[in-house]
């Protein structure tokens, strides 16, 4: 019983955001344009639950370019209106349309020059009836057994308000940089604005060894650094391969004779590499999608092919990357 209304629960709110979809006209499009347009911010503003909702669509619209805030209605009555301009736009979310503290600030809004739009459930509302632009998300019933608590009507409010932000972000051609500006802290921050010179090993730090030592020699190298392998480098700098110990290992396999060899003769010629510019976040993903096996380590170049640094998996793991 408990799991079939959950279940039921989940159905009618889906069924609410999908019957939105055929409900998309050019009333939508013009609320894009609109918002686009705003010389100021779009400025949200709901009570009870659809406050809430609105807050939530307040963050996502200013995380994602469009500049934004959160005006309550009962405190708009009380001095807060003075923080709207004509060159904002208002988007107003009642679902019965009806809310008595929105609808008493919209003679306010007329006055100072504000562009509103509203969402609401009724298009012959108070409120959708003195709007510029009404998107509707009407439900066909609440979630709610008894019809009473905001369910299927918030969630459908929500996705409308998602849409619009979504819409607007590839309208502005809003970037991963541009996102990471607006995202400078924790993990999120730290996987969208970490560079590979960030992380990487460089300067004494950065294993290396020349192209006419032996194996014996590179594996002295690798256990003095510590990170598992070792760039080899032509007379100028220039990365010629990869020897990492895992290619050691494997060489012991057959005997230890082949330690005396040259280094080339056990490198991989042609490693994948970075450039120090890139985000750590493609280092990453570099690593991950490497074939026959993901790797762990992944010398950094410059312009010049010079290896100038070596990043392991566990330096991004160290930053929170992963």
């Amino acid at each position: 019983m408990i799991l079939e209304q959950a279940r039921n629960v989940l159905e009618m709110e889906a069924k609410a955001i999908l019957d939105l979809i055929p409900t998309l006209n050019g009333q939508f499009s013009e609320a894009v344009k609109m918002m686009l347009a705003c010389n100021g911010r779009v400025v949200v503003t709901g009570m009870g639950k659809s406050g809430h909702i609105g807050k939530k669509i307040a963050a996502t619209l200013a995380s994602t370019g469009t500049p934004s805030f959160f005006l309550h209605p009962a405190e708009g009555i009380h001095g807060d209106l003075g923080m709207v301009t004509s060159e904002d736009v208002v988007l107003a979310i009642s679902y019965s349309g009806e809310t008595q503290e929105v609808v008493s600030i919209f003679p306010a809004l007329r006055r100072i020059g504000a562009k509103i739009i509203v969402i609401c459930g009724r298009l012959d509302s108070t409120m959708g009836r003195n709007a510029d632009i009404v998107l509707e998300v009407a439900i066909e019933k609440e979630a709610c057994p008894l019809g009473l608590a905001p369910t299927s009507s918030t969630t459908a409010t929500l996705a409308m308000g998602d849409a619009l932000a979504v819409v607007l972000l590839s309208e502005r051609k809003f970037t991963s940089q541009d996102f990471a500006l607006f995202h400078p802290g924790g993990a999120l921050g730290r996987k969208l604005l970490l560079t590979v010179e960030n992380v990487m090993h460089g300067g004494e730090s950065n294993p290396l060894i020349t192209q006419d030592k032996t194996v014996k020699e590179a594996l002295f190298v690798i256990t003095g650094k510590g990170l598992g392998a070792t760039s080899v480098v032509d007379e100028t700098g220039r990365l010629l391969g990869l020897i990492t110990d895992g290619d050691i290992r494997r060489g012991l396999e057959k005997g230890h004779g082949f330690l005396d060899e040259n280094v080339t003769t056990l490198m991989t010629k042609t490693p994948k590499t970075i450039s120090q510019e890139k985000l750590a976040a493609q280092a990453l993903h570099i690593m991950e999608k490497n074939q026959p096996r993901p790797i762990t380590v992944l010398p950094v170049v410059d312009q010049d092919g010079k290896a100038i640094g070596l990043l392991h998996l566990t330096d991004l793991l160290r930053q929170g990357v992963v």
